[in-house]
């Protein structure tokens, strides 16, 4: 099967994943993935991932958080700059997601990361995604 959006399908499977309230998700995995897993881990949206071996292109476990009370860390995930329609910003025009409770991903020439490190180092780039 071919995929055409990885992160699109990346994203849709830790939101069904965090719907289901399940520990883990598995994800094929790329270096872009890595990146972005990084990113929500750094930012407390997952408690943990790790890249496993496999004998194809491998397979990038993230592990999902959640709270005493069963609540999920991460409340939504969104696609902004798809193949076919690429979203670039620069630092200054960078979007607040729900009023700062949230973060966009965002891709720099300096790699992935979320929105408020992309402005505090005053660098734009492709939009992948929302999360909140």
């Amino acid at each position: 099967m071919m995929i055409t959006d990885p992160i699109a399908d990346m994203f849709v499977r830790i939101r069904n994943a965090n719907s289901k309230l399940h520990e883990k998700v598995d994800i094929p995995s790329s270096k872009v993935k890595t990146e972005i897993a990084k990113v929500l881990k750094e930012e407390g949206y997952i408690s943990n991932y790790k890249n496993i071996e496999d004998q194809k292109q491998g397979v990038l476990r993230v592990y999902l958080k959640y709270d005493a009370n069963g609540k999920a860390a991460l409340s939504g995930l969104r696609r902004v700059s798809k193949p076919g329609l690429r979203i670039y910003k620069g630092y200054k025009e960078l979007p607040n997601v729900l009023g700062s409770f949230g973060i966009a991903i965002i891709s720099t020439p300096k790699g992935i990361m979320a929105s408020k490190k992309a402005k505090a180092e005053m660098i734009g780039g492709e939009v992948l995604g929302y999360v909140w």
